[in-house]
């Protein structure tokens, strides 16, 4: 039996975890780069009520903590996805790609959630599919 569908979608999940890893990583250069966040600052009309050594540790953390946890759910969806080839163990992944989803949907609050309904619909799909029983008379 092909899982050309669970594939797919464990493509596409993992490609939105990458965009959210991107982030990560665009917020941790940002927190490198002060001068340019105060140049932003300075040129918005709004008054944000926030100091500037908040608004960079801030971005610091949250970058590391959306860049390891997105590579991490990268890195178990693609564990997955090397497990349905060939139709080896579709179970296994089927519970890597749920247990992922759910995780990472919540650790990273809401951010990874469209990633994250795309991993369990894989993972419902692997674990649901049964391969076609010929019955022979």
């Amino acid at each position: 039996m092909k899982r050309t569908g669970e594939v797919i979608l464990g493509i596409i999940g993992a490609f939105l975890y990458g965009i959210l890893a991107f982030f990560g990583g665009l917020f941790l250069w940002l927190k490198n780069n002060p001068d340019l966040v105060q140049d932003m600052l300075n040129e918005s009309p709004e008054d944000l009520g926030v100091s500037l050594n908040d608004m960079i540790a801030t971005m610091g953390t949250g970058g590391v903590y959306l860049l390891v946890s997105s590579l991490i759910a990268i890195v178990l969806g693609i564990i997955a996805m090397f497990l349905l080839k060939g139709n080896k163990n579709p179970k296994i992944a089927g519970i890597i790609f749920i247990v992922t989803s759910v995780i990472f949907a919540v650790i990273t609050v809401g951010a990874g959630i469209f990633a994250g309904i795309l991993y369990l619909i894989a993972g419902i799909m692997c674990l649901v599919r049964k391969p076609k029983t010929l019955i022979e008379e």
